[in-house]
């Protein structure tokens, strides 16, 4: 009987361990949004994270700022960056490949921090 119940309890284990980890890597895929700004300028930030093959991602960085220069802020500008990242299945992460950065995700608040910067998932 105490094997019995072990068994099930080792099986469960197993089941809600899985369930985390896709749970993890389901939420990874979308956009997400983030405003940052200072006495110099302000920006917006939105990144779009694709899933590819193999545990790797294709992310879109499109950011907008205004520089600020004596208190008048100045016309729009964009940039656009393009990064590759591998997602690594013990850390729950993933690690942009050519700089390594690493994004952390929260599914429980919607949320992808990168350093200090957090970001919400809009979609």
């Amino acid at each position: 009987m105490k094997i019995i119940i072990l068994s099930v309890c080792a099986v469960l284990m197993l089941f809600f361990s899985a369930c985390m980890r896709d749970q993890v890597r389901s939420f990874i895929p979308g956009t997400y949004v983030n405003q940052a700004g200072s006495e110099f300028s302000k920006a917006s930030d939105t990144l779009v994270i694709e899933a590819g093959s193999n545990n790797r991602y294709l992310i879109q960085r499109k950011t907008g700022f205004n520089r600020i220069h004596s208190g008048k802020i100045g016309k729009r500008e964009y940039e656009t960056e393009v990064w590759m990242a591998v997602y690594d299945e013990q850390a729950k992460i993933l690690k942009e490949t050519r700089r390594g950065k690493e994004l952390v995700f929260d599914a429980s608040a919607g949320t992808l921090r990168i350093s200090s910067r957090v970001y919400k998932k809009i979609n």
